[in-house]
């Protein structure tokens, strides 16, 4: 799997992870802190942004692609930064490539299989919008509109939708990312990884919660933890200087 991907900067290699939906846009106000200090590979992950579409979908497979980059790259030691699906793909690289691994940080997202489906009114805007004849992002908005209440979460996914020869698409696979949507929810637990890894939960998200604690400590046992107040799961978008700083701080912890 050769997925597309962008290099910035100079330095320790950091390599950037978006999450479900997403693109290696996602975080781009993190990679423009990071590129001064480090060599920052923004990454998008299988059926999003430009890289390939597939129909099998596990984080082992996913995991293994970002390992192809860093063959590709030819770079030995790295760090990975990861945002809710990004995370878990960055927790799943740890069985592959832990010796590797300089760092590892996960935003807000646990080692958990999630059972609430999150994503329904989603799928049925991104539907609605795959089955029309649509001719600019405006008139798909008004077609997302009838299933997502969020201008937000409207503005975001539309990030992803592009023209391509002369048609409006969708970037991600979308059909691909329905039929997969268990496993992109699930998890198969990990060895436990002894590398330096922190986890930053939004303060008001539920993707990271008390009853969690055990399944990281079990699989991350260096682990350490940091809240952002007053954010929800995409904290980094919310407060980016605060996350950022927390970042910088891990990263140069001697």
């Amino acid at each position: 799997m050769n997925l597309h991907y962008r290099v910035e900067g100079q330095g320790d290699t950091i390599i950037l992870i978006h999450g479900l939906f997403g693109s290696s846009d996602n975080l781009g106000l993190l990679a423009r802190t990071l590129k001064d200090n480090y060599k920052v590979i923004s990454i998008d992950l299988r059926n999003h942004g430009k890289s390939p579409h597939t129909q099998t979908f596990t984080y082992h497979e996913m995991a293994n692609d970002i390992l192809t980059v860093v063959e590709q790259l030819d770079i030995e030691l790295f760090s990975v930064i990861g945002h809710s699906m990004g995370g878990k793909v960055a927790m799943a690289l740890t069985a592959l490539a832990a010796a590797r691994m300089n760092h590892l940080i996960v935003l807000d997202i646990a080692p958990v299989h999630y059972l609430v489906h999150r994503h329904q009114n989603v799928f049925a805007g991104l539907r609605e919008v795959a089955n029309r004849t649509v001719s600019n992002r405006s008139e798909a908005e008004t077609y997302l509109a009838q299933h997502i209440i969020e201008p937000g979460v409207r503005q975001f996914l539309l990030k992803s939708f592009a023209k391509s020869e002369n048609v409006y698409r969708w970037r991600f696979n979308v059909e691909g990312l329905i039929a997969n949507y268990d496993t992109i929810m699930g998890w198969d637990e990990l060895p436990p990884f002894q590398g330096k890894t922190l986890f930053i939960k939004g303060q008001g998200s539920e993707y990271i919660l008390p009853e969690h604690r055990e399944a990281i400590t079990k699989q991350f046992p260096q682990a350490k933890a940091h809240m952002v107040a007053n954010t929800g799961h995409w904290l980094h978008a919310e407060k980016p200087e605060t996350v950022n700083r927390i970042i910088l701080t891990f990263l140069q912890r001697p």
